[in-house]
């Protein structure tokens, strides 16, 4: 109170010398010319008048600031107009700080919205776009400036869309077809504020994906083990009701043991798929002939080739690979195997290694045999995915084995490459990166030796 009352004291004081001044003159005056205190009084409203003026010119000053953009500062006069303008003033700042720093929130609030995986849509209450980001814009099609203030039905014409929004029932998510191509969008309504209406959405379609690998893959285990299991019963029961002859008890052991073989093998990979996923990245620091490698891989395909093609393993690549030596071993092997497999007799099989020019390496698996159909490549990798079902199992294989390729590549930090065209053969490709390939020492070649 006493801050606020501080341009009053002057102003009397002012006021009161004004007219004591103006009195004094006019007593003057009046002895001179005999009319004293008329002379008094009309002097003393002058005395008034002038300080009026005074503040009606500090007034004005005060109006035409605040009539302006009030970018300077206000007028600095003294008395009631300039403590006025002072308190003006300083609100004005005090508000033009508060409007930036909630600016600031609103755009950084804004901006990290903008940055969600999910789209953000807000509507008001008849409906309209009031702001979008550009997640939401991409799912629905929109253009996140242009369509602003438009009605949302008008621009999203999907019935199913159109009769969720309208009816109001938001308890459960709405799956949406993806607008711009194949694909499911998961759309979720919560109303808020005065009703507007939130509108959250989510693409899921490498989700739905994942569950219907993730299905495909318990069937697939499921018929991969029940098949032998089923014919290991048959054989138990043939055994058991049936008399058999010497021959014919030996065959049925051997096809016991084939199918428990298979098993065991489907068992194995399994478990090699669990623990490859579930491991660190290993280190950079163990190196592995990469010469040695080949030597066995070699020495495995021949055998399981006997004589039926023409193999050939490239010699003394003097190379050395960083990584876990039993799984480059299992993502070699299981390349080479798979061509002795689809690779019909006297066709050719070729194991090579190439130094890249930024320093990778890439050891590649060549092949003379059926080929891959182009649209069939994508998916060589997924578990169990074979393009022909009956021939690989014919052929002994768990469907597994490329699957387990690209997991020891990824955990490697490489990638693996297919060119195949059907009739044609294949060609397989594992790349690995500069951090892991080196020359091999002298000492190192003399031990692989």
């Amino acid at each position: 109170m006493k801050d606020s009352l501080a341009w009053l004291p002057p102003r009397l004081i002012y006021a009161a010398l004004s007219v004591a001044m103006a009195s004094l003159v006019g007593w003057w005056v009046d002895g001179a010319f005999h009319h004293r205190w008329l002379t008094m009084l009309a002097v003393a409203v002058s005395g008034v008048a002038v300080v009026t003026v005074v503040d009606a010119v500090r007034g004005h000053r005060l109006l035409q600031w605040l009539r302006g953009d009030q970018d300077g500062t206000a007028p600095r006069d003294t008395g009631l107009f300039g403590e006025i303008a002072y308190r003006i003033e300083r609100a004005i700042r005090e508000r033009d700080k508060t409007i930036t720093r909630e600016r600031l929130q609103l755009a950084q609030f804004l901006s990290a919205i903008e940055a969600s995986p999910n789209g953000v849509l807000m509507l008001d209450e008849n409906d309209h776009i009031h702001w979008c980001n550009s997640v939401a814009a991409e799912h629905f099609a929109l253009d996140a400036r242009r369509d602003l203030r438009q009605r949302i039905t008008n621009l999203v014409r999907s019935p199913g869309f159109v009769t969720y929004l309208q009816a109001g029932q938001f308890a459960e998510p709405l799956m949406l077809p993806n607008v711009r191509g194949p694909g499911t969008l998961s759309v979720i309504v919560r109303s808020y504020g005065d009703g507007m209406k939130l509108v959250l959405s989510l693409d899921i379609t490498e989700r739905e994906r994942a569950d219907a690998m993730r299905r495909d893959f318990v069937a697939n285990v499921s018929h991969e083990i029940r098949t032998p299991l089923t014919v290991l019963a048959g054989f138990i029961e043939t055994m058991d009701s049936l008399p058999l002859s010497e021959a014919e008890r030996r065959r049925v052991l051997q096809l016991m043991g084939q199918q428990t073989q298979r098993m065991q093998t489907l068992v194995s990979d399994l478990l090699t798929l669990a623990q490859l996923e579930g491991s660190r990245r290993p280190a950079a620091d163990q190196w592995v002939s990469l010469d040695g490698l080949l030597r066995r891989v070699a020495s495995d395909v021949t055998a399981l080739s006997a004589g039926r093609h023409r193999i050939t393993v490239q010699a003394e690549t003097r190379v050395e690979l960083a990584g876990v030596e039993a799984e480059l071993l299992s993502a070699i092997a299981n390349l080479a195997t798979n061509a002795v497999r689809y690779t019909p007799d006297e066709g050719a099989i070729e194991i090579q290694w190439r130094q890249l020019g930024d320093g990778a390496g890439e050891i590649s698996v060549i092949d003379t045999g059926v080929g891959i159909a182009r649209e069939h490549i994508p998916r060589l990798t997924e578990r169990f995915y074979r393009v022909d079902g009956s021939r690989s199992r014919e052929t002994g294989g768990t469907g597994l084995g490329l699957s387990i390729v690209k997991h020891v590549l990824q955990r490697h930090g490489g990638q693996l490459q297919v060119e195949s065209e059907p009739g044609k053969g294949s060609k397989f490709k594992l790349v690995l990166p500069a951090s892991r390939v080196r020359q091999a020492a002298a000492q190192a070649l003399a031990a692989v030796v």
